[in-house]
């Protein structure tokens, strides 16, 4: 996986200092990710971030314009990019505020060069975790108001055509199938009076 080629990670950079900045750069570049924007300001890693969606935003925690941990708070929201802290400082405090901002680790200046792909590599692993939990976590949510509606139109055709709970449910699905439409639609038009048996 060279530098550029379509499956690199894509990383935005941004650290106020010029020659941890090239440094930072340079040896991603070399380990095999695809540095598509840096800056020394904080704002400006914010509008980067949002111009370019890499996959991981390196922010220092003390820039001008924003620093890092505002940034990260604005960048989270986003979706699609992981964030990594770069600190001189690793005060427990300051990781906890980076952590509640949305970032997925963090490293502390002077950071080795041993210690970067991994805390990138870390992130990444990290962030596809939390979304793949968020999108279960939408998926059983959307489960159950689906289910929720389908028990409610069951309830209107219990009470309102003496039917079973049974030939509610069958009649709501072999109305679907017959429509070609999902079993909640088919329920929320009980609902609405537009669909009885």
């Amino acid at each position: 996986m060279s530098a550029g080629s379509p499956d690199a990670v894509r990383v935005v950079v941004a650290e106020d200092e010029s020659i941890i900045r090239l440094d930072l750069v340079e040896t991603l570049r070399e380990e095999g990710f695809d540095v598509v924007a840096d800056t020394g300001r904080g704002d400006e890693a914010v509008a980067l971030v949002a111009e370019h969606r890499p996959d991981v935003a390196i922010l220092d925690v003390k820039m001008p314009g924003l620093d890092g941990i505002e940034a990260a708070r604005q960048i989270a929201p986003q979706r699609g990019t992981a964030v990594v802290i770069l600190t001189a400082f690793s005060q427990r405090e300051l990781i906890e505020q980076a952590r509640e901002a949305g970032a997925m680790t963090y490293l502390v200046k002077p950071y080795r060069r041993d210690a970067l792909v991994p805390a990138v590599d870390l992130a990444l692993a990290r962030f596809k975790e939390m979304e793949a939990l968020e999108g279960r976590v939408g998926d059983l949510e959307g489960r159950l108001e689906v289910r929720k509606l389908l028990d409610r139109a069951k309830g209107r055709l219990i009470d309102g055509h003496g039917m079973s709970e049974q030939d509610a449910y069958v009649f709501i699905q072999r109305t679907a199938m017959s429509q070609r439409r999902t079993m909640q639609d088919v329920a929320g038009d009980v609902l609405e009076d537009r669909i009885a048996p």
